[in-house]
C-alpha cells in the first residue's frame, strides 16, 4: 500500500522541483524506486542523536566528514560547539529515531574561506554531510545536499561551498551530480556551486518539506512511544535496553 504522505510529497516535488532544484544546480531527477527520504531540520534538542550519530562512524568515515581521524572527545566537543543560532543542521532519521545522516550548513564571513572571490556577496555557506554506513546508496546524502541548497537560495547565499578529501568518493559524487566547480590541490578538494535568487516556489518547498518531516518525525516518535507501553503493558520485549524517549522536536 502507498504511504499517502510520500505519495503527496513525490507530486509536490514533480510539480515544484523542477524549477527550484534546477535553479540551485540540483536538478537531476530522483530515482522513485528508492524509499522517501524525510529532511528534517534540527534543534539544539537533537545534540544527543547527533552525538549518537557521530560517535557511530567508522574511523574511517569520520576521516572523510572531518578531514582527520578525531577521537570521541573531539567528536563530542564538536557536538557540544555547534551553533545552531547561526548554522543550519538537517537530519534524516530511521524508524527508531536514529539519524541516518546529517548536514552541518556553516554560514560565515567569505573573506574566511578558500573562495572569497567566488561571490559578491558577504556570506557563503560551507557544507559537511555523513552518512551511516547502513543507509548507503539510498541517496541520503544527496537529498541532504538538495535541502541545503535550498536554504542557501531562500536565505540569499549565492554560493555553496565543500571541502573535503579528494578521497571521498560519496562527496565527489555529490559534488559532480550537482554541476560544482571542483578544485583539487595536495589530496583535497574544494567545489562550489553557484545558486540562483529565491522565488515563491522555493520558499513554498522548503517550508512544505520542512512540514512532512516534521509529521513524520512525530509520527515515529509516537510509535516509539506506543512500543515502550506495549512493552510495559505486556513484558514483551523488556529484556531489550530501552534508549529513552526522544528528545522533542
Amino acid at each position: 500500500m502507498t504511504n499517502p504522505v510520500s505519495a503527496l510529497i513525490r507530486r509536490l516535488r514533480g510539480q515544484a522541483g523542477s524549477a527550484a532544484a534546477a535553479g540551485s544546480g540540483t536538478g537531476a531527477p530522483e530515482h522513485h524506486d528508492k524509499p522517501i527520504v524525510f529532511v528534517k531540520e534540527l534543534s539544539p534538542r537533537a545534540r544527543r542523536h547527533l552525538m549518537r550519530h557521530f560517535l557511530a562512524l567508522e574511523e574511517k568515515d569520520r576521516l572523510l566528514r572531518f578531514g582527520s581521524k578525531l577521537s570521541d572527545e573531539m567528536v563530542a566537543r564538536y557536538v557540544e560547539h555547534i551553533d545552531f543560532d547561526r548554522d543550519t543542521v538537517f537530519g534524516v532519521y530511521d524508524r527508531r529515531l536514529r539519524l541516518l545522516g546529517v548536514g552541518h550548513l556553516a554560514f560565515a564571513p567569505k573573506e574566511t574561506t578558500r573562495i572569497s572571490g567566488a561571490t559578491i556577496k558577504p556570506v557563503v555557506a560551507e557544507f559537511g554531510v555523513s552518512v551511516s554506513a547502513a543507509a548507503r546508496g539510498l541517496g541520503v546524502g544527496t537529498r541532504l545536499f538538495m535541502r541545503a541548497a535550498m536554504r542557501c537560495r531562500n536565505a540569499d547565499v549565492d554560493t555553496l561551498y565543500m571541502h573535503c578529501l579528494s578521497s571521498n568518493k560519496v562527496m565527489m559524487h555529490i559534488a559532480k551530480k550537482a554541476g560544482m566547480e571542483i578544485h583539487r590541490d595536495y589530496g583535497e578538494a574544494d567545489a562550489y556551486l553557484k545558486i540562483k535568487p529565491a522565488n515563491s516556489a522555493t520558499m513554498f518547498q522548503e517550508a512544505m518539506e520542512e512540514q512532512v518531516a516534521m509529521l513524520d518525525y512525530i509520527v515515529k516518535a509516537n510509535f516509539k512511544a506506543l512500543l515502550k507501553w506495549g512493552v510495559r503493558v505486556t513484558g514483551i520485549g523488556a529484556a531489550k535496553k530501552d534508549t529513552g524517549p526522544p528528545p522533542p522536536p
